[in-house]
């Protein structure tokens, strides 16, 4: 950091009218460029191409997810099927679970972000290039590392919630619950650190005038969503590192015959999975609060209300994990909090509900593609909503805990809540990632099939619960009415995988032959649809400074007679730069040095990718040296630089 104070250590950036191919955009395009080859590739610290490669990789898991399925709803299709053995089914159930909910649903929602954050902030990069991009490799790692036992026999099989006694060596004594247990710690280290950029990327890195109040609304989703895992991930690594520890040492954490206790493992759970639960669905609730309204040609209504509503719901869902535990024998005193509480919860949730359908019936809706996904999306979540606030009371829970009443709510919440938004998404900004228009005739079609068979798929599960229909069972009797739900919630199954498909197919005709978007097909009014599509490496000719929420429709709301500078601004071309904020008023502060590309993110994956498949094996000399590897990496990557030092901004006028 340098001294502001010393006139030897600050420079003066020039303001200058930048436009796109200019000489100096040139000059940014070089300084900023990805060098080709293979090495330039997995050195790149470019946030778009991270958050592509976050993209296209958890549509990968979902794929997987999804087949895995397939092929649980074929074996359930109907009584008394040998489709699957009940050790496989076990597998897959404990595969598909994990996929969806670990390896799709938030790492899809970090593509987004990563790609969008500084687009819509006004800056160059995230604030911490080179750990954005270890967090994709350790992400892709714990993944491939998750999936690995599927290829040797050894995959978990106690359930995604991997309860003990279940996951106790003695009931499991095969690798597969130590390769579950090893990834999500693993995998904790990805989400960890991709949570510390997110937040002090927006605390340090926004445009100009580009105040608290005036941040996107998907910002304050995955702003909340990264504060909510840094306080919940550590309660669920945690718990897989006791287990494993357990399972290897004879240690009794979870163990009450060596004084250990069994709902511990429940609390640590949950205690991180209801507030995950949030994690995967704010940022998704960001995307339609501020797409939704470009479709309505209007902005969203209540803003500051959606805003704190995503703050509130995250600070309660900290405090409704016990819901998932009723039927478990706590206390009434606890029960009653946890109900209290888990009702509550209902209340922001709402607020946002409300503000998307005055946006909507105020608004002059134009119906294209993302606004089907967005309208259905709103549906979904209020379906969803409702049945989990059935599921808060007592009484009522104990009723329905542990059959299928409950699978559909975690569908409709994890899926329904999650998957709409996210393709929404896509078809709204696949025109900024690459230049060109989703054909919306396939795409209406896409939509409406996946909204009827994920509909037909799992609104039947409720009808299948409250005829008693337990969950995790891999075949049932004939002669107790479950048959047809089940077939029909089969058939919806595969009728909402041919969606899926037509959406991907879709998406491979566009990038092929897509018609040209231009900078704004949308008429959007953020940040990403000032700049050509798709954004050069360096996003900003200059700074841009900002005097709305809305700069690209300040002419036609006419809410003040300022301006935001979109195309003049600071000049920052002393190496990759990008400016520095206050937190709170985003004021100009200082000139914030960024680091090149880099193998080192890379080489420390595969030592610490080394380090867990050696302790895996119990192989503790190899898991040493995997230890020592990564710091060296880690030492190598930190190795204070001088070409990195912060220059102080002295001010611009």
């Amino acid at each position: 950091m340098t001294d502001p104070a010393s006139p030897a250590d600050t420079r003066v950036p020039q303001i200058i009218t930048g436009t796109y191919g200019s000489p100096i955009a040139e000059r940014l395009e070089t300084i900023w460029k990805t060098e080709p080859g293979i090495l330039g590739w997995i050195g790149s610290v470019d946030h778009k191409e991270i958050g592509k490669r976050y993209l296209v990789t958890a549509m990968f898991f979902l794929l997987v997810g999804g087949l895995e399925a397939l092929a649980l709803r074929v074996q359930l299709a109907a009584a008394n099927l040998q489709v699957l053995n009940p050790r496989l089914y076990n597998e897959l159930f404990t595969m598909h679970g994990m996929t969806m909910v670990f390896l799709y649903a938030l790492p899809i929602l970090s593509g987004f972000s990563n790609y969008l954050w500084p687009l819509l902030l006004g800056s160059r990069d995230m604030a911490f290039p080179r750990l954005n991009a270890f967090s994709y490799w350790v992400y892709l790692a714990a993944g491939l590392f998750m999936y690995a036992g599927m290829f040797f026999g050894q995959m978990p099989d106690a359930g995604w919630f991997n309860y003990t006694p279940y996951s106790n060596r003695h009931f499991n004594p095969g690798l597969g619950i130590d390769i579950y247990a090893l990834g999500m710690v693993f995998l904790g280290i990805s989400t960890t650190v991709g949570a510390i950029n997110f937040v002090v990327t927006l605390l340090r890195t926004k445009a100009p005038g580009m105040s608290i109040n005036r941040v996107p609304i998907i910002i304050w989703g995955t702003l909340t969503a990264s504060v909510g895992n840094l306080l919940a991930v550590p309660a669920v690594s945690l718990a897989f590192l006791l287990l494993w520890a357990q399972r290897q040492f004879g240690a009794h954490y979870f163990d009450p015959a060596g004084g250990g206790q069994p709902l511990l493992w429940q609390h640590l759970f949950w205690m991180f999975g209801h507030p995950w639960v949030y994690a995967i669905v704010l940022p998704a609730m960001g995307i339609v609060s501020d797409a939704l309204p470009v479709f309505c040609r209007r902005p969203l209504v209540g803003y500051t209300p959606v805003a704190l509503s995503t703050v509130a719901t995250m600070f309660i869902g900290f405090g409704v994990w016990v819901h998932h535990m009723f039927a478990t024998g706590l206390s009434t005193m606890s029960l009653s909090f946890f109900s209290a509480s888990s009702i509550v919860i209902v209340i922001p949730s709402a607020v946002a509900v409300f503000a998307w359908l005055a946006t909507i019936f105020t608004g002059r809706p134009v119906f294209k593609t993302p606004f089907y996904y967005f309208a259905g999306f709103v549906f979904l979540f209020t379906l969803g909503g409702v049945s989990g606030f059935m599921t808060a009371s007592v009484p009522a829970d104990l009723q329905l805990t542990d059959t299928y009443f409950v699978v559909a709510h975690l569908h409709y919440v994890l899926l329904g809540i999650n998957v709409f938004p996210v393709l929404g998404g896509i078809v709204y900004w696949f025109p900024k990632m690459t230049g060109k228009l989703m054909d919306e005739r396939l795409g209406k079609w896409s939509f409406w099939i996946l909204f009827a068979g994920f509909n037909i798929a799992f609104f039947p599960m409720h009808v299948s619960g409250l005829l008693g229909m337990p969950r995790r069972v891999y075949t049932y009797p004939s002669g107790m009415g479950w048959e047809l739900p089940n077939l029909i919630t089969s058939a919806g199954s595969f009728l909402f995988a041919l969606g899926v498909l037509l959406f991907l197919v879709n998406l491979a005709l566009s990038l092929k032959r897509g018609a040209p978007a231009g900078n704004n097909p949308w008429d959007a009014n953020t940040l990403e649809w000032s700049m050509p599509s798709p954004p050069p490496p360096y996003n900003f000719v200059c700074i841009p400074e900002l005097v709305s929420r809305h700069p690209l429709w300040e002419d036609r709301l006419q809410e003040s007679e300022a301006r935001s500078s979109l195309h003049q601004g600071m000049l920052l071309d002393h190496g990759r730069e990008t400016i520095g904020t206050t937190a709170l008023d985003s004021e100009a502060e200082v000139i914030l040095k960024m680091p090149g590309d880099s193998v080192l993110p890379f080489l420390c994956t595969l030592a610490l990718s080394w380090l867990f498949v050696a302790a895996l094996l119990h192989q503790w000399w190899l898991a040493g040296a995997g230890a020592v590897c990564t710091l060296a990496a880690g030492v190598a990557w930190l190795w204070p630089r001088a070409a990195l030092g912060q220059t102080a901004e002295a001010g611009h006028g």
